[in-house]
């Protein structure tokens, strides 16, 4: 499972975003979440979920509100859940405080802890018993340093680019964002190209199948990859 742990920067000279934050997830994201968004302690808000892609995306929804330093443990949970996310438990919750304590320090904000990978079992019927198939292709930092280059490519993203990001995700063609912002086509496809749109679009389902393996590996299914 997935747990992110987000606390917010420089909150004594700020005012409490935690509310602001999660209504703004709930009503982005609906009811995707194992356990919604919580105020665990003052400034800081958790959440669980069982989805790599939305967590992906949750992790990119946090960090471009730049008030954030964020957290994502990758693990085990103790079942049964209770009911809010601050009564949750389990390593899964312990890697997203680690990972939230070291996110503090970093240059993106973010910072990522899995679990170890679950041994393989002997006892298994199929036979496939052997531990490398139950280590993830990429372990916890080598992700992390990834996921970390790819939120530096959209921090030095500019106003502008962002405009015509925002309008390229939501399907409109370069001729229709062209006359929504006033600029011509030509500088919408420049905007597009400085932003890194492009390669932003092809890095995300690649990040993606690596955190469903991180995932994978913690419960002793295997890679996904």
């Amino acid at each position: 499972m997935f747990v992110i742990t987000a606390d917010q920067i420089d909150s004594r000279n700020d005012r409490d975003r935690a509310g602001e934050m999660i209504a703004g997830l709930v009503a982005e994201f609906g009811d995707v979440f194992t356990l919604p968004p919580d105020q665990t302690a003052g400034d800081e808000i958790q959440m669980l979920l069982t989805d790599a892609r939305t967590t992906h995306d949750l992790v990119l929804a946090l960090h471009r509100s730049g008030h954030w330093s964020i957290g994502l443990g990758i693990g085990a949970v103790r079942t049964p859940l209770p009911g809010s996310a601050r009564q949750a438990s389990g390593e899964a919750f312990v890697c997203a405080r680690d990972a939230v304590t070291r996110a503090k320090k970093t240059d993106t904000r973010f910072a990522l802890t899995a679990e170890p990978a679950a041994p393989a079992d002997p006892s298994d019927p199929s036979g496939r018993n052997d531990a490398s198939e139950h280590r993830p292709v990429l372990d916890g930092e080598q992700v992390e340093a990834l996921l970390a280059t790819f939120l530096l490519l959209r921090q030095r993203r500019t106003t502008e680019g962002w405009a015509a990001v925002d309008l390229r995700e939501a399907g409109l063609a370069q001729v229709d964002i062209a006359a929504r912002l006033g600029i011509s086509t030509a500088a919408v496809s420049q905007r597009l190209r400085s932003a890194l749109w492009k390669v932003d679009r092809a890095a995300r389902p690649a990040l993606v199948r690596l955190l469903e393996d991180l995932d994978n590996s913690t419960t002793g299914t295997g890679p996904a990859l």
